[in-house]
């Protein structure tokens, strides 16, 4: 069995330990001498003063300032040529802080998101967004094996974190504007059971977003035809307009709303609602379509599969 070593054992940390646990003998280390406890007596993990044996090494830790500190310390224990992964969640700005620190010491690092929970991670059900050099994610690639079902290389360095941290914002918006739906259709009688269950429809409000006006529209700069900008822009005035006969308060509806008014402003009224993101395209200087399709993998794949289960 090869040796690899964990940094963090909280509540993912363990569940990682145990995966790994399965195929590998897992040096770990923890602060909290419970967590290690209980991660020795369950998983068999060795505890570690120092990782200088491990050739590669995972972090799972609580915050990005506290995995800096941590591949600071690592940088003066490993091995040159050693490969660091971080699964905790950071930004793409903290890897990079983090590359710069392991790079003096000759050590690599790849980001490793996780895009599932504690429980998916603990059945070896997860899935992760790989960003880093493709020889280096090539060498870990058997120690991640046992964590994911699937998996999918997004970029360069910090790609995949980047994609999880997109992902996450999208959940916690869709969240609220849902919360929003929940109360609308509360005020107006409609049976929240038949809101989800319009709402999962493909052709409905909360997929066809994504899988008509981004995917196809967006993507591929396609505005002619569809549902006009202006008339979007109508309807939301009609949801806000019921909001305020009904007594709920919005905030993301009414964010959006905004947007809509500018994009008629800027003369995006008669293309279809997807041309919004001319706006960002306009604000950022950076075009939304992908200058060529990214090459689809067997493990992207794999990610749209398990999606399209879903609708």
């Amino acid at each position: 069995m090869s040796t690899v070593g964990l940094c963090g054992l909280g509540n993912m940390g363990y569940a990682i330990a145990g995966r790994l646990a399965t195929r590998h003998r897992v040096l770990g280390t923890d602060i909290d001498p419970n967590r290690l406890t209980a991660a020795v007596d369950d998983h068999g993990v060795v505890p570690a003063t120092g990782l200088g044996d491990a050739d590669v090494v995972l972090l799972s830790l609580p915050s990005p300032s506290v995995s800096l500190d941590v591949a600071t310390d690592l940088a003066g224990t490993l091995r040159p040529g050693s490969v660091v992964v971080e699964t905790s969640t950071v930004n793409p700005s903290d890897i990079a802080r983090t590359a710069r620190v392991l790079d003096q010491a000759g050590v690599r690092l790849v980001d490793a998101a996780i895009l599932s929970g504690v429980a998916q991670m603990a059945a070896g059900e997860s899935t992760l967004l790989l960003g880093g050099d493709d020889a280096d994610l090539d060498r870990v690639e058997p120690y991640l094996a046992p964590l994911a079902r699937t998996s999918a290389r997004l970029g360069p360095l910090g790609a995949g974190m980047a994609a999880k941290v997109i992902n996450n914002a999208v959940a916690h918006a869709v969240m609220v504007v849902l919360a929003e739906a929940g109360a609308l259709a509360a005020a107006t009688g409609v049976p929240r059971a038949r809101l989800a269950e319009l709402l999962a429809n493909p052709e409905a409000g909360l997929l066809r977003p994504l899988t008509h006006r981004f995917a196809e529209r967006v993507l591929h700069t396609g505005y002619e035809g569809g549902m006009p900008t202006e008339a979007a822009r109508k309807d939301s005035t009609l949801a806000l307009a019921m909001a305020q006969e009904t007594g709920v308060p919005l905030f993301a509806t009414q964010a959006a709303h905004t947007v809509y008014d500018l994009g008629v402003a800027e003369g995006l009224g008669r293309l279809d609602y997807a041309s919004i993101a001319r706006l960002w395209e306009d604000w950022t200087g950076r075009p939304l379509a992908d200058p060529e399709p990214p090459e689809r993998t067997s493990s992207t794949a794999a990610i749209d599969a398990t999606a399209e289960s879903t609708r």
